[in-house]
């Protein structure tokens, strides 16, 4: 089971993110959070399951109107972008997220970024930071070559295995 503290903390990045709902179980324990029903709750299976409910705290959330459009539209449209940047991409290597967290360009905010378009980074060099749970990440290129795009924004919350960069191999 997850300490409170943690738990708090990913109220924070699921509150924080674009996302509506999230899942996560493990051993026997199983978190599930949903944005707009604003009801957390974390069971925990047992013998005798027990549930406990947390509410959200009330902060307001701002967002900007969109229009709405229908879901498969977007599907159609994302794949169709995917589908472009994949055939243009396909010499190129991805630096992906490691983990599910939040992206940071520079060491702090003060600083410069690690990596700019154009920048040659080697095997060993940062070209971000991942922080997950107050704990922040290194991530290193593992490549030779020429950072051609940057692919998520400072601040951004990013998934598992979701492409950072793409680098242009030497």
């Amino acid at each position: 089971m997850l300490k409170v503290q943690e738990i708090r903390e990913l109220i924070k990045l699921v509150d924080q993110s674009s996302i509506d709902e999230f899942v996560y179980e493990n051993d026997g324990s199983k978190i599930k959070m949903k944005k707009n029903g604003a009801v957390t709750y974390v069971s925990q299976v047992s013998p005798a399951p027990q549930e406990t409910q947390f509410v959200s705290p009330a902060q307001p959330v701002l967002s900007t109107a969109t229009p709405s459009v229908p879901v498969q539209e977007v599907n159609q449209e994302v794949q169709k972008e995917e589908t472009v940047k994949e055939a243009d991409t396909s010499n190129l290597h991805k630096i992906v997220s490691p983990m599910v967290g939040t992206f940071y360009a520079s060491p702090t905010p003060d600083t410069d970024a690690y990596v700019k378009l154009g920048s040659n980074v080697t095997t060993d060099s940062i070209v971000c930071i991942v922080e997950a749970m107050k704990l922040f990440n290194e991530i290193e290129a593992e490549i030779n070559g020429e950072i051609v795009e940057i692919l998520a924004k400072n601040g951004q919350l990013v998934e598992y295995g979701q492409p950072l960069f793409l680098v242009k191999p030497e």
